[in-house]
């Protein structure tokens, strides 16, 4: 897959403090990318440069392999959703997607063409001379998207474009969002705080944090395999322990030894464990690897959050049925439900 984004040692400031530092990513055509993490890490700051919104103190942004870093947002192959939508509300929704294409001078046949293309694609066929500001929000960001995509661009960049929508409608919008990505066969470069959103939409997750990308990787490999524990613990909930390799596929932590799959640390290595709430099985405490007291039990819906205490260090588990508080439980790990990580302080 050929790349069309590349950002190389890219610098931006603010105040004299640094946002990204020395940021270099490269984004392949036709796929799904989201900057996922805190607010202030910079990953709208990342989606500027790319559009030519920021210009970086040093750093190259190369589309298709040519060096756009001095060029203005109106000659880039680029166009942005904004999270506020930024419509016009004095034009109607037609009026509001032609609005590009009429600054282009386009053919006015070849105008109508495009925005009954764009409304039919987005769910909005009929909906040509309605007010925007009668709009429902969902309704009123697939006006926004269109109006992005009129323009034909290769890539298209949505910062946080869900945040103002219900929880249902967030849902329901990610799964279209995705299906508008592959119908019109486009990179789109996405930005969110919300992990289930990443992990949903996404092709390639990038984790950001304090200027910096943590991990690249896909959606599963993210939440799988964490690089460090600011990943494991911001991707999901996590169990994070700190441990000891004590050789190839054999690690110690919560005062017992356990089988994991992984190798390549030295001997006695110092580590840290990371385990996923979902991945710690409750059998009764005579058949537990680990024995722990039931502290607290929160219903979730689908599952049951416990949490509970073993030796000193409290899990969360996540399970189909509920424990009692104060009741002792067992808790069974298997060799592929343990991560291990080189340990960091902290």
């Amino acid at each position: 897959m050929s790349k069309i984004v590349s950002l190389q040692n890219i610098v931006v400031g603010f105040d004299g403090e640094n946002v990204l530092n020395g940021l270099s990513l490269d984004i392949h055509d036709k796929e799904f990318v989201t900057f996922l993490g805190p607010s202030g890490c910079g990953k709208t700051t990342t989606l500027r440069v790319i559009g030519g919104f920021v210009q970086p103190s040093s750093g190259n942004v190369f589309f298709d392999g040519q060096d756009i870093t001095n060029l203005p947002p109106y000659k880039r192959q680029v166009n942005t959703v904004f999270q506020k939508y930024a419509l016009f509300p004095h034009l109607n929704v037609y009026e509001n997607v032609a609005f590009g294409l009429r600054l282009k001078k386009m053919d006015e046949k070849e105008i109508r063409s495009r925005v009954l293309e764009m409304l039919e694609v987005v769910g909005l066929k009929g909906f040509e001379r309605r007010d925007t500001t009668n709009l429902s929000g969902g309704q009123q960001q697939r006006v926004a998207i269109a109006r992005g995509l009129v323009n034909h661009p290769r890539v298209l960049l949505l910062d946080e474009p869900l945040g103002a929508l219900d929880l249902k409608l967030r849902k329901e919008m990610q799964l279209e969002l995705k299906r508008l990505q592959q119908a019109m066969n486009i990179t789109f470069i996405y930005v969110t705080h919300d992990q289930e959103e990443a992990l949903t939409m996404s092709d390639t997750v990038v984790v950001m944090k304090d200027g910096n990308i943590q991990q690249i990787g896909s959606p599963i490999d993210i939440y799988n395999e964490p690089e460090n524990a600011f990943v494991a613990s911001f991707i999901g909930e996590s169990n994070i322990i700190d441990g000891i390799m004590l050789r190839d596929f054999c690690v110690e932590f919560a005062g017992n030894e356990f089988t994991c799959v992984d190798k390549g640390f030295a001997h006695n290595e110092l580590v840290q464990v990371v385990i996923r709430p979902e991945d710690i099985q409750v059998v009764p405490a005579i058949q537990g690897q680990l024995t722990g007291v039931v502290k607290e039990v929160i219903f979730k819906g689908v599952h049951y959050e416990m949490r509970v205490e073993q030796a000193g260090y409290e899990w969360i588990i996540h399970s189909t049925q509920a424990s009692a508080p104060g009741e002792l439980i067992g808790m069974c790990i298997g060799p592929d439900e343990i991560h291990i990580m080189t340990r960091t302080e902290g």
